[in-house]
């Protein structure tokens, strides 16, 4: 600690000597806080909000299907998509039928594909998720009753730095699988010298050599290389598989050559609240967790936040790979598993001002959506997003027509011009949004993949880096750990 400046954390130095004075302190800081990328919409004209309420049931009422189709996307790519969010969002402060404008909303989590939601602060300042001792580099993971559970207090909660991520058991093992790549390399790192040479070449890219030895904790060398490895890996994923599955190429390709929200928000609540709740329609109403055993149901999934029986453990390579199930497609229709939430997850009706939403409509999902939308973040319709980019208008459904609105809430929106063009992928006003956003996070972070125009994924995943290969090599190596019955907790 004695090199460090008062005031100073070891990371906003190292940003500091690393990126040429594009630090956490530089003159434009990373915001933590939402925002809107054109302005607030608020809820006009004479219409009163049973009325209001009524037309946003019945245009939610057409989503609703029993007709299960497969989609481009692997199953689980629905779920490292919520892994996403929950690295980069967190707003604990706005609810349905209370507005708020997403100013003063705090972002919890680091706007940044940085793996906050699996490291925490570090080993120094989330010491919490991290063995003891020698294994101060390690993620504690691990429980003597499943070794492949996440590790866990006395109360059964999950030690990690997202306590979302345990809310399910797919986005549970996702999260887990992160953690065990971080402890495989680790251990391959400190037994295979031509793996920790590899380790240190890649996260050393765009990092002068003198940051390593002057800056950082010489106690954790090997575990900033692994970690900015991952991390650089991670982010290669998502900008190259994981937008591909759900955005038309054409936006991806024109977010990385222009940035047409240069003023907005790191993290836009037209983002947040709208677009990116895409995966809520690539839901499939059940699952097989594992190979030759039957599909259970959605939420026969949902028994998180609580040890985990071994029995629930589930085979990667069913949601990640060649022989993967799939998303449904990025569209209008919606699993009608969806559309009657379980009480532990919706007890209660839901009140807009004097208006009393009963809790049959608040159990569906789709109303909540749009709800959140017109009744606390107040976003802009998808006509209104439509006209700021300069693109061809969707018309307003006729359902909506039917109950006197003239505008369509932007989630619906969304996925509408999913349906009528995108071929089963987000496009114009959703794919500008979502794939504008994240690729401003990958800009806007001076140490992230797109910075490091020699990049290549490391052929010890394969011989292409996608989910399926990575999830295989966590697969194969998780029991190879060093220490691992050291790392167990609860």
């Amino acid at each position: 600690m004695a090199k460090m400046p008062h005031g100073m954390s070891r990371l906003d130095l190292f940003l500091k000597e690393c990126l040429d004075k594009h630090s956490l302190n530089d003159d434009r800081p990373l915001p933590q806080t939402f925002g809107y990328l054109t302005h607030a919409n608020p809820v006009t004209g004479n219409l009163s909000k049973a009325t209001i309420v009524a037309a946003f049931d019945a245009l939610v009422e057409t989503m609703r299907t029993t007709v299960v189709k497969d989609g481009p996307a692997d199953a689980g790519m629905t779920f490292f998509g919520q892994f996403i969010d929950h690295d980069i969002t967190l707003d604990a402060t706005s609810a349905i039928g209370t507005k708020i404008d997403p100013r003063s909303i705090r972002n919890i989590r680091t706007p940044e594909l940085d793996l906050d939601c699996v490291y925490g602060d570090g080993p120094e300042a989330s010491p919490y998720l991290y063995g003891g001792g020698n294994l101060h580099e390690f993620l504690l993971f691990g429980r003597e009753d499943n070794p492949y559970d996440l590790a866990r207090n006395c109360t059964g909660r999950a030690l990690i730095g997202d306590f979302r991520n345990d809310e399910n058991i797919i986005v549970s093992q996702v999260q887990g699988a992160f953690i065990c790549l971080h402890n495989i390399l680790m251990t391959q790192a400190e037994k295979n010298d031509a793996v920790k040479r590899d380790i240190a070449h890649c996260s050393s890219m765009g990092v002068r050599t003198e940051v390593w030895h002057d800056v950082l904790n010489p106690g954790l060398k090997t575990f900033e290389e692994v970690r900015r490895f991952i991390r650089l890996h991670y982010q290669w994923l998502v900008l190259h598989e994981f937008l591909p599955s759900f955005v038309d190429q054409a936006d991806i390709d024109h977010a990385l050559s222009h940035d047409i929200f240069p003023d907005a928000p790191m993290m836009p609540a037209e983002f947040s609240v709208a677009a990116y709740r895409f995966g809520h329609a690539t839901v499939q109403p059940e699952y097989a967790l594992r190979k030759g055993e039957s599909p259970v149901g959605l939420f026969a999934l949902d028994g998180g936040f609580k040890p985990r029986d071994p029995g629930a453990t589930i085979d990667l390579e069913m949601f990640f790979g060649p022989g993967a199930q799939k998303a449904l497609p990025v569209g209008t229709d919606m699993a009608e598993t969806l559309f009657e939430l379980p009480d532990f997850i919706v007890g209660s009706g839901l009140q807009w001002g004097d208006h009393k939403i009963p809790v049959d409509q608040a159990k569906k999902l789709s109303l909540r959506n749009i709800l959140r939308d017109r009744t606390a973040m107040l976003l802009p319709s998808g006509q209104q997003m439509a006209r700021h980019l300069g693109i061809p208008e969707c018309p307003t459904p006729q359902v909506l027509k039917d109950h006197h609105v003239d505008k369509t809430p932007l989630w619906f929106y969304c996925l509408q011009e999913a349906q009528a063009s995108g071929n089963g992928k987000l496009t114009g006003v959703g794919g500008k949004i979502v794939a504008s956003v994240i690729v401003r996070l990958l800009r806007e972070d001076r140490e992230s993949v797109l910075h490091v125009p020699d990049f290549a994924p490391w052929s010890g995943f394969g011989e292409t880096c996608t989910m399926g290969n990575l999830m295989k090599f966590v697969e194969k190596h998780r029991d190879d750990v060093a220490h691992r019955k050291d790392l167990y907790c609860g």
